[in-house]
């Protein structure tokens, strides 16, 4: 009997384990979302301390600093609509769940709709972050020094889950997410950065996922990767696959230009299956980076001009295919790499794009980046290129992908 019971307590343990590694390799399918019921909030304005649920169809006024304190959780049903006054921001020492649906996305948005009037979420300290089919517009108001604030804000070793959501017009990094672990699955950037920040920044030991995001009219750069000056370990290493990152990196001029893609000061990335179009530089992988952990290949890079001239210093015309791998940094082209050499060849074929090269922030996105029949992004990918979680990767390259687990936007 008590070897039976040995025998079953080790089948049970190696089910549970088994369970748990296929859930690893399925991070990019879609999971049942769990709507919150308890402790509704009444619509109407509300400030100070908040905790409890946002309600379906219900407008929620923000009329000055939100707080969630630790311990507590904010969370927001599908439609519910959150509209924020006098460059409010929201203080997440708590939990955040904005649990939107597809067919019924919660919205949170200023009163004025402009571009950095609002603050957003600055959750140094929090403790969860889940943000889901939600449209966040118009933040990156200034701070008390008159600074553009980031869109979301992470310091800590905290789970950050935001998929499928639209963000658009901040003045700052969209997402700044230092030390945490990360999913950032099938979301849409648009027009974001004044004249500075990154599309989705990561730093100080941040780990996870990056993919089939769509990035269009950043001012920095769509995706950066770095560890710390200070603290190189952990480091941080993260999987940047099956993105479409088009014109970013123009606001800031030759001086600092953007790329769709880096890695630096002792990252780890592993870039694959991407589409950079129009893009500043495409990926730069600096010379103080983890190179040799780094890796990469299996992208399309494609501009729809041969040059372009420095939006900062106008007497500098940039050659972009030139800067598909920048001179100087480690970076170089791979076999696997779709890589055109002049206009027309290996166009990915988008739906509409108005051929943007460089753009102010708030420019409005009227582009469709899914692929039209014979684009040369279907099946160049690498279908699992990571031996750590064999589940990523896919047969193409880009956030729209045959198989329905890109971008659904």
């Amino acid at each position: 009997m008590k070897t039976k019971n040995i025998y079953n307590l080790l089948t049970g343990f190696l089910l549970l384990a088994g369970i748990n590694a296929c859930k690893k390799a399925e991070l990019t399918t879609f999971t049942k979302i769990k709507i919150p019921t308890s402790s509704p909030i009444a619509p109407g304005n509300i400030t100070g301390f908040v905790k409890g649920t946002l309600l379906t169809g219900q407008t929620y006024t923000v009329t000055g600093d939100i707080t969630i304190k630790k311990g507590d959780t904010l969370s927001a049903q599908p439609g519910a609509i959150v509209v924020v006054k006098n460059n409010a921001q929201f203080n997440v020492q708590g939990v955040l769940n904005l649990l939107g649906t597809q067919a019924n996305p919660v919205f949170f948005n200023s009163d004025t709709n402009k571009p950095g009037t609002w603050g957003g979420f600055q959750a140094d300290s929090a403790q969860a972050i889940t943000i889901k089919w939600s449209h966040i517009d118009n933040t990156g108001g200034p701070d008390a020094s008159g600074s553009a604030r980031r869109t979301i804000v992470v310091r800590t070793r905290i789970p950050v889950d935001i998929e499928d959501s639209w963000f658009t017009n901040g003045q700052d990094d969209l997402m700044g997410l230092f030390g945490a672990q990360i999913t950032v699955l099938r979301n849409t950037i648009s027009s974001s950065g004044s004249t500075d920040g990154e599309g989705i920044n990561l730093k100080s030991g941040t780990t996870g996922v990056v993919a089939y995001n769509v990035i269009f009219s950043q001012a920095g750069s769509g995706v950066k990767l770095e560890t710390s000056t200070n603290a190189p370990f952990p480091q941080t290493e993260v999987d940047v696959y099956n993105n479409t990152i088009v014109s970013v990196g123009w606001r800031r001029g030759s001086a600092e230009p953007g790329r769709g893609t880096s890695v630096g000061v002792n990252a780890i990335g592993h870039i694959f299956n991407n589409i950079y179009v129009n893009d500043y530089h495409g990926i730069e992988i600096f010379t103080d980076a983890d190179a040799v952990h780094t890796t990469y290949g299996n992208n399309l890079f494609y501009a729809t001009v041969d040059t372009f001239t420095d939006l900062v210093d106008p007497t500098i015309q940039i050659n972009i295919r030139n800067n598909f791998y920048p001179a100087g940094a480690l970076g170089t082209p791979q076999p696997t790499d779709l890589i055109s050499t002049k206009i027309g060849q290996l166009d990915p074929l988008f739906v509409k794009f108005d051929g943007t090269v460089a753009a102010p922030n708030g420019y409005p996105n009227t582009n469709d980046f899914h692929l039209k029949p014979g684009s040369p992004a279907f099946g160049a990918g690498n279908p699992s290129f990571d031996n750590k979680n064999p589940g990523y990767g896919n047969q193409d390259l880009g956030a729209y992908t045959t198989d329905g687990k890109g971008n659904k936007h």
